[in-house]
């Protein structure tokens, strides 16, 4: 038994209500179950009872067992003072108040309905991909796709607060954080960390001094600690060069070149490869998220990303290894798109919050919603469920439903969790 569990019977009155009795045997009438509290003190604010012929207004406390109370030291606490009614799912010990008084209490172990507890151990307990892997299908469409709208808003929410952070730490200059959060996704989950070192290392004021891209990578390379080996290669020597001048100009430091990942990873997305196409976009657009703003179609976004790594990548995958198979390493449209999802439309839409601006927040979700959906793992396994998606609105809640709901087995705050434990 969880008492999270037993918060939600609360709220929701999910248990027989005709005829209650506290332990001590007087009858009880639920009023008002109260606020819930998320912080320090009682369960439930402002809660109202009616003890046999009494009405009291306060606070209700919630515990697995009675004894919980006296285990959290809650006769010490003056926060507890207040509590009107002690609810828990097992009477195991009398609760006394400061004043010596019983604390009103009770119990729920035997009128809680038992199909609802049934649905409930079955997905706390379920091995399945997400809890619910085996009943999903027996949810309506509807309930499931009113969900998923109101976690697209919740995603963007929640990534808008990891936003406003660095924001905050880069005293609101929305250039320098856009960079920042672009170097970060352009690294994969694999690199997210050394391109995000780069980007901080490498102030944006001090990339847009320079006007050439051959001046813009040898900042990225040397910055990001590829340029320290002595190679036999005419471009990388030219980059060296040219990076020990501006290091000693800008007073930068690198971070160390062991940090990079290769395993696994595409040669597509070689942090190499990946460095020039950030150069040549920081060289083609230096103030990329004015530009973002500014725009006034998502086909205007997707042009401003579609830039190429240098021709010397053309044949090249790490520096100094020529490769037998020459192409130009173009930022695909499958990468674009995953731009505009994971990077532009969350800054647009805490941009337009910051500054009230609803017009710039609709076109937000009006790119997620023209968007084509996600292709990933995550988004295959909702599809083997039947859960099909036909927007990146979709997928993006997907992902959210799956990372912050199922996988943390938060059945009780999800909609379609709900739908199955009152499923009788």
């Amino acid at each position: 038994m969880k008492e999270d569990f037993l918060h939600y019977l609360w709220k929701y009155k999910l248990y027989n209500t005709s005829q209650l009795k506290t332990i001590e045997g007087q009858n009880l009438e639920v009023l008002n179950v109260g606020i819930v509290n998320s912080d320090a003190g009682p369960d439930f604010f402002n809660g109202k009872i009616k003890i046999e012929d009494t009405i009291w207004a306060g606070n209700i406390e919630i515990h697995v067992k009675s004894s919980d109370w006296l285990k959290h030291q809650h006769q010490t606490d003056k926060a507890y003072d207040n509590v009107i009614l002690h609810v828990v799912y097992e009477d195991d010990k009398p609760v006394i108040d400061k004043n010596g008084s019983s604390v009103p209490t009770l119990e729920l172990k035997n009128i809680i309905n038992t199909t609802l507890l049934e649905n409930y151990t079955n997905l706390l307990n379920s091995k399945d991909w997400i809890p619910c892997g085996n009943q999903i299908k027996d949810v309506n469409r509807f309930t499931i796709n009113s969900f998923l709208d109101r976690l697209a808003i919740e995603r963007l929410e929640r990534k808008s607060g990891e936003i406003l952070q660095t924001l905050s730490l880069n005293k609101n200059d929305w250039e320098e954080t856009f960079y920042q959060y672009l170097f970060k996704y352009f690294g994969l989950n694999v690199n997210a960390v050394p391109f995000q070192l780069v980007a901080k290392n490498t102030p944006l004021k001090i990339i847009d001094k320079h006007h050439s891209i051959e001046s813009i990578e040898a900042l990225l390379y040397g910055q990001a600690g590829m340029l320290e080996e002595d190679l036999k290669d005419v471009y990388h020597e030219r980059l060296k060069n040219e990076y020990q001048f501006l290091r000693a100009k800008f007073k930068l430091k690198g971070i160390d070149s062991g940090l990079w990942k290769l395993l696994r990873l595409r040669p597509s997305n070689f942090p190499t490869i990946r460095i020039s196409q950030l150069a040549n976009l920081l060289l083609k657009k230096p103030r990329t998220f004015s530009n973002i703003i500014a725009a006034k179609s998502i086909k205007e976004i997707q042009e401003l990303f579609k830039v190429s790594a240098s021709q010397y990548w053309d044949n090249h995958y790490q520096f100094g290894k020529v490769s037998d198979i020459k192409k130009q390493k173009k930022i695909g449209e499958a990468t674009v798109n995953n731009i505009i999802i994971n990077v532009v439309v969350p800054f647009i839409f805490v941009y337009s919050q910051h500054n009230g601006i609803d017009e710039l927040k609709q076109k937000a979700f009006s790119y997620l919603e023209i968007l084509p959906a996600e292709k990933n793992t995550i988004i295959k396994k909702w599809k083997e469920l039947s859960v099909v998606s036909t927007s990146a609105m979709q997928t993006q809640s997907l992902l959210e439903l799956r990372n912050n709901y199922c996988f943390q087995k938060k059945c009780l705050n999800c909609s379609v969790g709900n739908n199955i434990l009152r499923n009788d």
